[in-house]
């Protein structure tokens, strides 16, 4: 074997990102200064992968909106008197600021908050708690009195806040009344209030279809607020405030919108000054789960909305240890190896459904390697919003 290392993820360190820079040259000097450094530089090679965090392309696009933003579209689409929110995340960066805007451009909120996790895994209560006090979460409705009857004052394990007070008086210090209920079936929200914002994300479509079919008068989604401009504010016409996160006390960022051309452009110009064709994405979270609190890490609407054609698809590759262990079993040393890269180099353009891909994981490209990314990036002051990739289509037999 003459190669000892497979793939490589590495962190590019940027100057701060400010609204207006020039996002092409941005990204595509700072992996090419990273690729000289005396130290920890690297060659560029056909097939190598660019990254770049939704956050720095949003803020370079100045894609902002403020909370009265929010409120006048809320208010508009709404009639700004009594609105259910349904099914939030427990989140104060990527929820909190959105619902100081709804709950300025309304009379009264009814919360409908589901348990004992949110949507993506942030505990309420424990699945232990609710079983030990005979409660059905598929079937029960709990007023705010009812659960804290049964539960008490609960914190997250990690921040340390109790979401329930914590959104409830986030509401009542905008001018709103409040109502919290607990409750998983998306109904339970109607006798409270025929209009609706269903404000979870990757269940939403399925949440938004229950209420229109159970004679909702009003349903929107996130995705339906900002989806346009207000006031020249920015806004996202697929996704709304759908993976927006805080900025300030008073705005929030959107998700990237246009990114398409970005990816391209930026590997239009490492093929003209490296003569090397790379793969580029945008990425926001990975969407992997963590197996101690149980949160999956996901609060964006897609891993990956914008990347170039060559991060279509999904793996085509072999297991090796079910090779080793079926195929295989007899050899060992470097007759195993032999056999082995033999069978990868004459492996069908498509595994689908063959035995010796079992195991391998099932995922979209831009999705494996976002997590990669987010994981390689961090969320907070590693200073690498790009990530460059090297060896992640290669295999054993690569040489």
């Amino acid at each position: 074997m003459e190669r000892h290392v497979g793939t490589v993820s590495r962190g590019i360190r940027t100057p701060i990102v400010r609204e207006g820079d020039d996002i092409v040259s941005f990204v595509s000097d700072a992996v090419l200064t990273a690729a000289r450094d005396p130290e920890w530089g690297f060659k560029v090679r056909d097939r190598d992968i660019i990254a770049i965090t939704e956050a720095v392309v949003g803020r370079a696009q100045g894609n902002y909106a403020s909370v009265e933003d929010i409120a006048f579209d809320v208010k508009k689409k709404t009639g700004g008197e009594t609105v259910g929110v349904l099914f939030p995340i427990l989140s104060r960066n990527r929820f909190a600021i959105c619902l100081r805007g709804i709950a300025k451009g309304v009379k009264k909120i009814v919360l409908q908050l589901s348990y004992p996790s949110d949507e993506v895994g942030n505990q309420l209560i424990s699945l232990k708690e609710v079983e030990d006090k005979g409660v059905d979460p598929y079937k029960d409705v709990l007023s705010l009195e009812k659960y804290r009857e049964l539960f008490g004052y609960k914190v997250h394990k990690f921040t340390g806040v109790d979401y329930v007070d914590y959104y409830q008086k986030l509401i009542e210090s905008c001018g709103a009344e409040v109502e919290v209920i607990f409750a998983n079936d998306p109904k339970a929200i109607l006798p409270y209030t025929d209009v609706v914002i269903a404000a979870d994300i990757h269940t939403a479509p399925r949440t938004k279809k229950i209420l229109q079919e159970a004679g909702a008068k009003i349903v929107l989604g996130l995705d339906n607020i900002l989806d346009a401009p207000v006031n020249g504010s920015g806004y996202n016409e697929d996704y709304g405030l759908l993976g927006s996160n805080k900025a300030t006390e008073d705005k929030v960022k959107l998700f990237p919108r246009d990114g398409q051309g970005l990816v391209d452009a930026i590997q239009k110009v490492m093929l003209e000054k490296t003569g090397k064709h790379v793969e580029v994405m945008i990425y926001g979270d990975g969407g992997f789960k963590d197996p101690v609190c149980g949160i999956w890490e996901f609060a964006d609407p897609v891993v990956s909305p914008f990347h170039t054609a060559g991060l279509k698809g999904t793996p085509n590759e072999l297991k090796i240890k079910y090779l080793a262990d079926n195929d295989f079993a007899s050899l060992s040393g470097e007759s195993l190896q032999d056999a082995i890269v033999s069978q990868i180099e004459k492996k069908d353009s498509n595994l689908y459904g063959k035995m010796a891909s079992e195991g391998t994981t099932p995922r979209q490209l831009t999705d494996l390697i976002g997590s990669l990314c987010d994981l390689t990036s961090g969320s907070g002051d590693k200073g690498t919003p790009v990530v460059y990739i090297q060896g992640y289509f290669d295999n054993y037999a690569t040489k």
